[in-house]
């Protein structure tokens, strides 16, 4: 799935730009406006096209252009932007060992973060731009152990194949365990090779094993073993191996805290990233570092240079608390909506003073115009400016919050109006958009256990239901959940899954209700013998029979170990353990084991089907629509589109706007989130 913030622009023409840009050039001054607007909202491959048409159509250098019309930290950004990305990267490298003292800062960041493809297209790049080699040049300007790994990582030639070796895992946590913290003195060597050669996904085993069998994370042993500038370049290659958003992340939060800015890494990493990883990096730092990057951008940089840094960043992950700090402003916006407006009242409840907007487009959304603030009005003129229920701007308000600021509106219409919303709501809107809206008002774990009830209750069960919720939620998930179900319905959510359902498909769903799965990293001698146990068809033991022995291992195991009791089935039987649930199972319980699996292997991909299925053929299954689109619109929706277009090579969006229709439509296209 493309993670980048910056796309191809539709409709591009190469010549069409290059006479715009030489348009915001000529004559005295330039239109920079103008100029960060196109570079910024281009790819770069479309970039290259543009600085070729510009030497075709006028005989000059675009890049010569731009550095003469621009200046300072806005003339480097953009034109670093106009360089193909191994060209930048040998630029920064240049920069970085030319003239007295070395920046180990950015060859450390570049060589620690970059693919095999990438290495080897930024040694070209740098042979090709300066007719010099990139590691003769390194090793000249660098020593010790921190020039030996430098240069390996220069090779470019880490393993890349995803075929783990349990035993190869063990000995290099071991050898890197003998090289430091058992060894007198440290074996350097063992970290360069094991740390610089190994594939990502070797490394990460490697580093659950050592925490394993040492008691302490890989980091702190590269802390106390190894020193300057060596020490900050395995740190980094470590920080890679785990998660490279978020090294670049906290890369772009030091560069910003504090007094000053640290501009050269900034540009760098929104230029670099732009178009591999931004939307990753962006979503870690918003979870760390409690604000959104835009906003710390926005704070510290000022002029057409912050201006063309949010253009690459690309939205603002706190938008919703920044236009709209007070959910009592959206509770109002709520009321003035729905019909109890327009009841005869001489006046509207008083709204709270709206806080400013800075932006033009969510001044619908002020609460009074200036004309009406604070005065009282009739309902003659509430129905005029109403003119019935508003249920587009209903859809915009409750889809563009997130369920905490939902949360904090319903508490602010209650508190300012005596009312309750969800009964407004209810008495406004109809059918699968009601179902929607409402079920979007509600906490995650009070719809679930809403879905969960009316799956149970009544003549029938919907198995699928019960299924497709107990198979995919986390412990905390559960524990949330059979509190809601005990609050709301004063019965405990495993007593009513026990009365409505038997057998072992009973036993699954009561065993998933106590939310006791494992969390802990697979055990490699475990996951061997619950292989074994579920391969065993033969067992002669009527206590132990095959379902029993499934649902010991699919419903108690963490998901890291059950990928890897996946993978020893397969070694033992030659088939994939879905293979083996069909053939030996039916029914509910097939069902139920099977979508634990799916989960366990890509919980995405499982939300994926289920969408596409909903939607195929004649007819839609709006519930299931419904229900997932709500439950996962605010934890793995995006990487649920992602899967959809690759296993049906078509987009989400496209389907739910080929299937569905009116305000139930719009809604489910704000929550998509976007076309791909």
């Amino acid at each position: 799935v493309y993670r980048g913030s910056v796309k191809d622009f539709p409709g591009f023409d190469a010549s069409q730009d290059a006479e715009a840009l030489y348009n915001a050039m000529k004559g005295f001054g330039s239109d920079k406006e103008a100029i960060l607007d196109l570079i910024t909202s281009r790819s770069n491959k479309q970039r290259v096209e543009i600085c070729q048409a510009y030497k075709s159509l006028y005989g000059k250098d675009l890049i010569a252009d731009l550095k003469y019309e621009l200046t300072g930290k806005f003339e480097r950004l953009i034109v670093s932007l106009m360089r193909p990305p191994a060209y930048s990267d040998a630029k920064e490298i240049k920069d970085a060992i030319a003239g007295i003292g070395t920046d180990e800062k950015c060859l450390i960041e570049i060589l620690a973060s970059r693919t095999n493809q990438e290495i080897h297209d930024l040694v070209a790049a740098y042979k090709d731009a300066y007719e010099r080699d990139l590691e003769a040049d390194i090793v000249g300007d660098t020593s010790g152990h921190f020039k030996k790994m430098l240069v390996v990582l220069l090779q470019g030639t880490r393993e890349e194949d995803d075929v783990v070796s349990e035993d190869l895992v063990e000995q290099d946590a071991k050898d890197l365990l003998e090289a430091g913290e058992l060894k007198w003195g440290t074996d350097e060597a063992q970290f360069i090779y094991i740390l610089g050669r190994r594939s990502k996904q070797h490394l990460r085993l490697v580093f659950d094993e050592y925490l394993k069998i040492s008691g302490k994370p890989i980091e702190r042993s590269i802390r106390g073993e190894l020193s300057g500038d060596f020490e900050k370049l395995m740190l980094a290659v470590v920080k890679c191996i785990r998660s490279t958003a978020e090294y670049f992340a906290e890369r772009l939060y030091k560069a910003m805290k504090g007094l000053g800015t640290r501009d050269n890494t900034l540009i760098r990493i929104m230029v670099s990233r732009s178009e591999i990883d931004m939307l990753d990096i962006r979503e870690v730092f918003r979870t760390k570092y409690e604000k959104s990057l835009y906003n710390m951008i926005k704070e510290d940089t000022s002029g057409e240079y912050k201006k063309a840094l949010l253009k690459l960043c690309g939205g603002d992950d706190d938008a919703a608390g920044e236009f709209f700090p007070e959910a009592a402003q959206v509770a109002y916006r709520m009321w003035e909506l729905s019909a109890v407006a327009k009841v005869e009242v001489s006046t509207p409840p008083s709204p709270p003073v709206p806080s400013f907007c800075t932006l033009p487009a969510w001044d619908p959304w002020l609460l009074l115009s200036a004309a009406g603030h604070g005065q009282p009005r009739t309902s003659a003129l509430i129905a005029a400016v109403i003119a019935g229920t508003d249920e587009g701007a209903i859809i915009d308000v409750v889809t563009q919050r997130s369920n905490a600021q939902r949360q904090q509106i319903l508490k602010a219409y209650k508190a300012h109006y005596g009312r309750d919303l969800m009964a407004d709501l209810k008495s406004e809107l109809s059918g699968s958009l009601a179902k929607l809206i409402l079920g979007l008002m509600l906490t995650p774990a009070q719809y679930d256990a809403k879905q969960l009830r009316k799956a149970v209750e009544g003549a029938g069960t919907d198995e699928s239901v019960l299924i497709e919720i107990m198979a995919t939620r986390n412990n905390q998930e559960i524990a949330a959940i059979n509190e809601a179900y005990q609050e709301a319905y004063h019965k405990r959510l495993e007593d009513d899954l026990s009365s409505d359902t038997s057998g072992h498909f009973k036993r699954i769903l009561v065993s998933l209700a106590l939310g006791n799965r494992d969390e802990g990293p697979e055990n490699l001698t475990q996951a061997h013998e619950d292989a074994k146990k579920l391969a065993d068809v033969a067992s002669n033991d009527s206590s132990d029979s095959l379902e029993t022995r499934f649902l010991s291992i699919l419903c108690t195991r963490s998901y890291p170990h059950l990928r890897r009791v996946f993978q020893e089935f397969i070694k033992m039987t030659n088939h994939d353990v879905e293979h083996a649930i069909r053939k030996r199972m039916s029914g509910d319980v097939r069902d139920a084991f099977l979508a634990i699996v799916r989960s366990v292997k890509n919980k995405p991909a499982f939300f994926a089907d289920k969408l596409y299925k909903s939607m195929k053929g004649a007819g839609t299954d709006e519930r299931t629509l419904t229900r997932i689109m709500i439950s996962r619109s605010e934890i793995d929706l995006f990487n649920i589109r992602g899967e959809f277009i690759d296993l049906f090579d078509r987009s989400l969006h496209h389907m739910i706007e080929k299937d569905t229709s009116g305000d139930y439509r719009k809604a489910l296209l704000a929550l998509c989130g976007g076309e791909d």
